[in-house]
C-alpha cells in the first residue's frame, strides 16, 4: 500500500527502480547468509524490494495503456510472463539446488534484477499524479498494524492454538487498527485510501477475487508439493517438473483473458477461471497416496486455466474507472489482497500438516477438506464473475468514476 501511495506522488519507474535494486541487494545478501536468523531477516528485505514491484508495474500499465482494450491486453501480456515465471521457477530451482546448491537460487536474481531495472530506464516513461498528495502516516501505520497483526495470527494459530492468547490478541488488535482506519481515512483530504473506491462492485469484487484465487494458489503449491516429496518421494526437481502443465496453461490463458476482458468484460474470464478452480479442486477431493500422474498433472493444467483467467480481470477490475493520479493505490489494493490471500491460503493449508502429524493421520486423507474449501472459492469466482458484470455493477463504477473527475 506504501509503494503504490508513493510511487504516485513521486514516480512509478523511480520506485519500480528502487524496488529492483532493493530486492537484488536482498538476493545478495540471502545467499551470504550464513544462519538461518541472517536468511529469514534479508528474506524480509527482499519482501520489501518486491513490494514495490507489482503494485508500481500494473500502475505503469494502467499509465501507459489509458485505452480500457489495450490496457486488458497488456495486462493479459503481464500474467502470461508472471504465469511462465511462477511455472518455471519452482523447476528451475529444484535443478539448482540439487546441482549447484540453494545459494544459487538468489544469485540468479542478480543479473535479472540489474537487466529489467537498465530496460525500465530505457523504456519505460515516468509518471505521477498531477498534483503531490499529502502523506497520510496514521493511515499507513494502521493499515501496517493491520494486515502485519492479520497475518502473523493466520499464520501462527495452528502452532500457537488458535484461543491462545497471543492469537487472540493478534486478531483483536488487527480488527481494531482496520477498523480504525475505517474511521480515520474519510475524515482526510488525501486519505491513504480513499473508501469511495469501494462503492465501486466491481473494485469490491476484484478485492474478494485475488483473496479468493491467491489464497487457493498458494494453498495449492504448499500442498502439493508436500505431497509429491513426503508422500510420493519425488525429488524436489521432479516435483518442480509438475508444475510445467501449470506454467503452460497460465501462458496460454493470460493473454486470452486480457484479449476477452478487452473486447467483452470481465466475464468470460471470471467464468473460464471459476470453472478451471473449481474442476481441479473438485478432482483433488479424491486424492489418495496412489493417484495416477496423469490425473495429478491433469490437476496442475486446469488450475494453470483457473489462474491464468483470473489475473488480468482482477487487475482490470481494480484499475478501470479509477483516477489516474492514483493508479497505484488502486493497483495496491489488488495486489495487497493478492499476498494477504496467499498468507491466509498458506496458513489454512499449514492445519492439515499440524493436524496430521499431531493425530498421526495420513497426510493426504487430512487434505480432503482443504480441496473442498477450495472447491468452494471456485464457485465463489464463478458468482462474483456474473454478479460484477450486471447493469447494477457497471452503474457503481460509473458513479465512482464522476466522484473522482478531475478538472482539465
Amino acid at each position: 500500500m506504501l509503494a503504490g501511495s508513493v510511487s504516485d506522488r513521486f514516480g512509478r519507474r523511480r520506485v519500480f527502480q528502487i524496488g529492483l535494486a532493493v530486492f537484488v541487494l536482498g538476493s545478495l545478501l540471502c545467499s551470504r547468509a550464513g544462519t538461518i536468523e541472517q536468511l529469514i531477516g534479508f528474506r524480509a528485505l527482499q519482501g520489501f524490494g518486491a513490494s514495490m514491484l507489482n503494485p508500481v508495474a500494473l500502475s505503469i500499465i494502467a499509465n501507459a495503456f489509458p485505452n480500457p482494450k489495450a490496457r486488458a491486453r497488456a495486462v493479459g501480456t503481464w500474467g502470461a510472463v508472471a504465469g511462465l515465471s511462477l511455472g518455471i521457477g519452482p523447476l528451475i530451482g529444484g535443478a539448482l539446488t540439487e546441482t549447484i546448491g540453494w545459494r544459487s537460487i538468489f544469485w540468479i536474481n542478480l543479473p535479472i534484477g540489474i537487466t529489467a531495472a537498465l530496460l525500465a530506464a530505457h523504456f519505460v516513461p515516468e509518471s505521477k499524479a498531477a498534483r503531490a498528495r499529502a502523506f497520510d502516516p496514521v493511515g499507513q501505520m494502521l493499515i501496517l498494524i493491520g494486515l502485519a497483526t492479520l497475518t502473523s495470527g493466520v499464520i501462527e494459530g495452528p502452532h500457537e492454538g488458535w484461543g491462545s492468547r497471543l492469537i487472540l490478541g493478534l486478531f483483536i488488535t488487527a480488527g481494531v487498527a482496520l477498523l480504525a482506519f475505517v474511521v480515520y481515512e474519510p475524515r482526510r483530504s488525501d486519505p491513504l485510501l480513499d473508501l469511495r473506491f469501494f462503492r465501486s462492485v466491481p473494485f469490491s469484487s476484484a478485492t474478494v477475487l485475488a483473496l479468493c484465487a491467491f489464497s487457493c494458489f498458494a494453498g495449492f503449491l504448499f500442498l502439493n508439493a508436500l505431497y509429491l516429496q513426503q508422500v510420493r518421494g519425488f525429488s524436489p526437481f521432479h516435483t518442480g517438473l509438475f508444475t510445467l502443465p501449470l506454467a503452460i496453461t497460465m501462458l496460454v490463458a493470460s493473454p486470452l483473458s486480457g484479449r476477452l476482458v478487452g473486447n467483452y468484460g470481465t466475464r468470460p474470464s471470471l467464468v473460464a477461471s471459476g470453472v478451471g478452480f473449481l474442476l481441479s479442486a473438485l478432482m483433488l477431493t479424491r486424492l489418495t497416496q496412489q493417484t495416477s500422474v496423469g490425473w495429478l498433472l491433469a490437476v496442475y493444467a486446469l488450475f494453470g486455466v483457473g489462474l491464468g483467467m483470473v489475473n488480468a480481470a482482477i487487475t482490470n477490475s481494480a484499475v478501470a474507472g479509477m483516477p489516474l493520479s492514483q493508479a497505484g493505490v488502486a493497483a495496491a489494493v489488488a495486489s495487497t489482497s493478492r499476498q494477504v490471500g496467499a498468507a491466509i491460503g498458506v496458513a489454512v493449508s499449514g492445519t492439515v500438516v499440524a493436524v496430521s502429524h499431531a493425530n498421526g493421520t495420513d497426510f493426504t486423507s487430512a487434505t480432503h477438506p482443504i480441496w473442498w474449501l477450495m472447491t468452494t472459492c471456485g464457485a465463489a469466482v464463478l458468482v462474483i464473475g456474473f454478479a460484477s458484470n450486471t447493469v447494477w455493477a457497471k452503474a457503481s463504477t460509473e458513479r465512482v468514476t464522476h466522484l473522482f473527475e478531475e478538472p482539465h
